[in-house]
């Protein structure tokens, strides 16, 4: 497994490098946001680091500039800035996990092991969930209605997966919140609707049926009625 590091603290990206090089990972790193963009966007990686504060580019532009090129690839934000603000704003960009420094090696070896893992299981089922006409296909990770092929951020993947898998059900937004990001939200956050409005403008919007329907009070449910 090969693994992108960007970060600017030499004492970070050394301590990085060597314990995840005895994990038995292969570690490239960028000390800025530029290098760092130009060598996610011209390599192939398994996963990404990313630390927010950046020299020439910071790390949540850095984020939303390689999602445009590659929607499927992990990226785990590291970083000091630790406000559920900031978080939701790692997410926004498309980050699949966040881990506020100081932290403690083990767990960034679990959240690891959690993304590789998620990232190949779609790969590894070698099938496609289907609603009416919408598919999502777990191998290329992408979402079609009809004959339109829809592309999908990480997170919108994620939600999108977990509505299809539970079709039909009522689902909470803090059941939303903890499988598609593992966080508990605070109850003040808006991030599992901004995140539905911008999955339904993708597949709803233009198409019949409605899909992604609102139980007022309740959650939401994803069902031709």
């Amino acid at each position: 497994m090969r693994i992108l590091i960007i970060e600017d603290e030499v004492n970070v990206v050394e301590f990085l490098q060597m314990g995840l090089t005895e994990a038995g990972y292969d570690v490239d790193s960028a000390f800025d946001g530029q290098i760092g963009y130009r060598m996610a966007s011209s390599n192939t990686f398994d996963l990404i680091i990313l630390d927010v504060k950046l020299p020439y580019m910071n790390g949540f532009d850095v984020c939303q500039k390689i999602r445009e090129k590659n929607v499927n690839v992990p990226i785990l934000m590291l970083t000091a800035l630790g406000t559920t603000d900031d978080k939701l704003d790692g997410f926004s960009a498309g980050a699949d996990d966040y881990l506020v420094k100081p932290f403690e090696f083990s767990e960034l070896l679990a959240r690891i092991k959690a993304l590789s893992k998620r990232s190949t299981a779609g790969f590894m089922a070698g099938s496609t969930l289907k609603v009416a006409d919408l598919e999502l296909d777990l191998n290329k990770k992408y979402a079609r209605r009809g004959d339109v092929i829809i592309e999908l951020t990480a997170k919108e993947y994620n939600l999108l997966e977990f509505l299809m898998r539970n079709r039909g059900k009522v689902v909470s937004k803090a059941a939303i919140a903890e499988k598609v990001w593992d966080v508990t939200f605070d109850t003040g956050t808006n991030i599992v609707e901004v995140f539905i409005n911008l999955l339904r403008k993708k597949i709803d919007r233009d198409f019949e049926p409605k899909l992604i329907q609102t139980r007022y009070g309740l959650g939401y449910t994803l069902d031709t009625r």
